[in-house]
């Protein structure tokens, strides 16, 4: 299935897709730092927000997965940028997020950014962990007790990096 996955620019008509597959995601507050609360609006005004760049992953018609990336930091650090990948819940384990992960590295080489960061890795999202290590990326940092789990209560958060 995934040979002929196309990642694309997002558009504005797959806004209902993409909610589709970050609002389970942000409600289940398992992997992102966002208000489990967060609504329609206020969701993809940040996945699609002005300050970044957002790509989804479709397979014959179907809308897999999404993705931004951005500059992580301004003035001095705007050379390292940042992602944030979601994947839709029937779609995990096909390979989509190391596909998207893929094109982000390339996409961001060709941006001009020098290295790529993720700054807030819930330790406990362990398939996005050695997936992250497996594409290259370093565990730079730990960060004790910095994430409320809904279920585990507080875990570490990971600081991972990656030189283009």
């Amino acid at each position: 299935m995934t040979q002929a996955l196309t990642i694309r620019p997002a558009r504005g008509d797959d806004a209902a897709a993409i909610w589709s597959i970050i609002g389970p995601t942000i409600s289940a507050g398992e992997t992102y730092a966002l208000d489990r609360d967060m609504g329609h609006d206020a969701a993809l005004a940040y996945w699609m927000g002005d300050d970044r760049e957002t790509f989804v992953a479709e397979y014959d018609g179907a809308i897999l997965g999404t993705y931004y990336i951005r500059a992580n930091q301004g003035g001095g650090g705007r050379h390292v940028c940042n992602c944030g990948y979601m994947t839709a819940a029937h779609a995990t384990g096909k390979g989509v997020a190391r596909q998207m992960c893929a094109h982000s590295l390339d996409h961001a080489r060709t941006r001009g950014f020098r290295a790529m960061q993720f700054n807030f890795v819930i330790s406990t999202n362990e398939r996005a962990i050695a997936l992250w290590q497996g594409m290259g990326f370093e565990i730079m940092g730990r960060m004790p007790a910095a994430f409320d789990h809904p279920s585990h209560g507080p875990v570490d958060a990971l600081l991972l990096y990656q030189t283009l």
